[in-house]
């Protein structure tokens, strides 16, 4: 896993270094001269700096399908835990249901508390994806009863999947606005040429008209 996160990091860093490397030939031979010379390598630089602070197509994708299993792992976790199950044993059993991305989040969770992490710390191997900060803090708030993070994860998870319809429903919003504004925009030249220019010239021809 380190072998390939490693091969990871190093084919990003020649992308980069190969696109900015373009920019700033492009610019120098664009621009020519010693101002070309001396834009080019700065642009370069500054297109690597934005470059590389951009998240990565697979970390977006890795974020995202992480945001997805959440809901679902939430319930499972609190499952596990009304069954009986420790916090570390339940997060090792669904991170293996689960599989991917969150899957081996969870076994670092698993990790954590059995090596005596605190709760708080230990949920927060999750990463910076959505409902974990508050998973990490139910888990801080109820570490003493499992009983109550269960029912904290039931929450989350409905809290979650709630969260997601709005989200959609608002994307469905937004699409129909943008799918409504280019058609606007294709009509209104016409409304113009055919229904304002023709009252303007009749009003300019009566107004100059001798």
């Amino acid at each position: 896993m380190i072998a390939v996160r490693v091969g990871r990091g190093r084919r990003l860093a020649t992308r980069l270094l190969l696109m900015s490397g373009g920019i700033a030939v492009a610019v120098t031979a664009a621009v020519g001269g010693w101002t070309g010379s001396a834009l080019g390598p700065v642009l370069g630089i500054v297109a690597y700096w934005w470059l590389s602070r951009r998240p990565s197509p697979e970390r977006v994708a890795e974020v995202r399908r992480v945001n997805a299993d959440l809901p679902f792992a939430a319930d499972l976790l609190a499952a596990a835990m009304r069954a009986g199950a420790s916090p570390d044993a339940a997060a090792r059993c669904v991170g293996r249901a689960i599989g991917g991305p969150l899957g081996e989040r969870l076994a670092r969770v698993d990790r954590a508390l059995r090596l005596g992490a605190a709760a708080g710390e230990a949920w927060s191997y999750l990463g910076a994806v959505d409902g974990a900060n508050r998973l990490a803090q139910a888990a801080t708030r109820s570490q003493h009863s499992g009983t109550a993070f269960a029912g904290s994860l039931q929450r989350l998870a409905d809290d979650l999947r709630a969260d997601r319809l709005i989200a959609a429903d608002a994307a469905a919003r937004r699409a129909g606005v943008l799918i409504v504004l280019p058609l606007g925009l294709c009509f209104l030249p016409a409304f113009v040429l055919a229904g304002l220019v023709p009252v303007i010239v009749a009003v300019l021809g009566g107004v100059l008209s001798p």
